[in-house]
């Protein structure tokens, strides 16, 4: 081996070191206990079983279902909100500066505390939503409380607080265009729409892909506003992945949760990868 090759590798071993240390030796850690039952002393090999009582058990297995729909629909909420917010933001109005401040705000503010604050708001007797309900004629909605509507209510103010990244994101996308486009299609007669759908919308497709890629992995990682809000109740109904890990390790169910963990590693691995590479191919194409 030559010198060149030598001093290239000096430069390596300092990152190898730090990923092996917070990111392979943890990975590896997580497979083999979530195959074991084990505790801060001791540990008992049981193969797959944590994995066959995850999915056995409906209050754990639905957890998986709450996570896919809270994250694609988080996502897609975001990219499609934040598209035509930062279009509004980027046209010709003499605000926009202000009103770019007041769309990235939510963001800014505390995840728990958002959480906390919405949960106020969406109290079935107490609550700001429901006393306007009460003012326009509307019966009052138990927004938390109601089973079928407590997920949706959750993703509904996650949208609210992070539509503003994804915002910033595509107002970048956006001013990056070169303006000579739209300057020869106006030209040629091409109306807002038409310069819409032929330019901004091909030529914004790297900033669209990423906040698609953020927000996707963001939803399937969502702890801190649905424990904030819910618990992951009412029961068992806006319980995620990430949640049930939670409360199994609190429980004293180490294994469990362990391999509740490696679930959700999974799942983002299995939906996240290939995801990235058909949009980078769809960019390049």
């Amino acid at each position: 081996m030559n010198k060149k090759k030598i001093y290239t590798l000096w430069f390596l071993i300092p990152s190898t070191i730090i990923f092996s240390i917070f990111f392979l030796i943890p990975l590896v850690s997580s497979l083999f206990y979530s195959l074991t039952v084990w505790d801060f002393k001791s540990f008992t090999f049981v193969g797959l079983d944590n994995f066959k009582m995850f999915f056995s058990e409906r209050s754990l297995s639905t957890s998986v279902i709450h996570t896919l729909i809270y994250a694609f629909l988080t996502c897609a909420l975001k990219v499609i909100l934040a598209f035509f917010i930062a279009i509004f933001l980027t046209s010709k109005i003499k605000t926009k500066n202000f009103l770019r401040s007041v769309v990235f705000f939510p963001n800014l503010v505390s995840t728990i505390a958002v959480g906390i604050t919405f949960a106020a708001l969406m109290h079935p007797t107490k609550g700001l939503f429901n006393l306007v309900l009460s003012t326009l004629g509307a019966g009052r909605i138990d927004f938390l409380g109601n089973t079928s509507l407590a997920l949706f209510s959750v993703i509904f103010t996650d949208v609210w607080k992070g539509v503003g990244v994804a915002t910033v994101i595509y107002v970048s996308g956006i001013q990056s265009i070169d303006k000579t486009y739209y300057e020869a299609a106006s030209i040629d007669g091409a109306n807002g729409w038409e310069r819409l759908k032929n330019i901004t919308i091909p030529l914004v497709r790297p900033a669209m892909n990423s906040v698609i890629i953020l927000s996707l992995i963001g939803g399937l990682r969502s702890f801190d506003l649905i424990w904030a809000m819910t618990g992951g109740g009412p029961g068992f109904a806006t319980d995620v992945v990430s949640s049930v890990v939670y409360k199994q390790y609190a429980a004293g169910f180490y294994g469990l949760s362990t391999a509740g963990n490696v679930i959700m590693f999974v799942l983002i691995a299995v939906i996240a990868y290939p995801l990235q590479r058909f949009l980078l191919k769809r960019e390049e194409s």
